[in-house]
């Protein structure tokens, strides 16, 4: 990599590689492979909502909520600061975080973990309440208050929906 203001390429000096020369000028420093990938990969979702801080005030949101739900309260743990931690990781992860949860926790397994609890239309309609109230309530999570980009906002609320769906084990009716 050369940083050096008038010898913006290796090959010409002028900011144009030469042929068939793999290096790109940005602003007087070049980039070779997976730096030059990483440097102009699109954001992820994770780092657009700000990153950890955005799942952990989304979950908490949520489970606020479900503390005083009579229905969804007594699926979970009388602690539900373990719950919290592992939804917020999940989350952080499945929109381009770090992969703590899978480090943690191996691979999610919705399904296999909810079975144990009773699952119809009803509490996963409970579920979608609150997670869709916290939802609208999310900002950037960067202090300005500034609201989630609509296509992020509909893109949570269908994985949102289709997990929730996913996760119904009881008969209707």
């Amino acid at each position: 990599m050369t940083t050096e203001p008038h010898a913006d390429t290796p090959a010409t000096g002028r900011g144009e590689p030469a042929e068939g020369d793999d290096e790109s000028f940005s602003a007087g420093v070049n980039l070779k492979g997976s730096l030059r990938e990483v440097m102009q990969a699109p954001l992820t979702v994770y780092e657009i909502v700000g990153g950890q801080r955005f799942f952990d005030e989304l979950v908490d949101r949520f489970y606020d909520a479900v503390e005083d739900d009579p229905l969804l309260r007594p699926m979970y743990p009388r602690d539900m600061g373990p719950s919290r931690r592992r939804l917020a990781g999940f989350l952080a992860q499945y929109w381009g975080g770090p992969p703590h949860y899978s480090e943690e926790r191996g691979h999610p397994r919705l399904r296999m973990r909810h079975f144990p609890f009773a699952i119809g239309w009803a509490e996963r309609d409970a579920w979608m309440v609150h997670m869709t109230a916290s939802l609208d309530a999310a900002t950037i999570a960067d202090g300005t208050g500034r609201p989630l980009p609509a296509e992020i906002r509909a893109a949570m609320f269908d994985h949102f929906d289709n997990a929730a769906t996913h996760l119904i084990n009881q008969p209707a009716g």
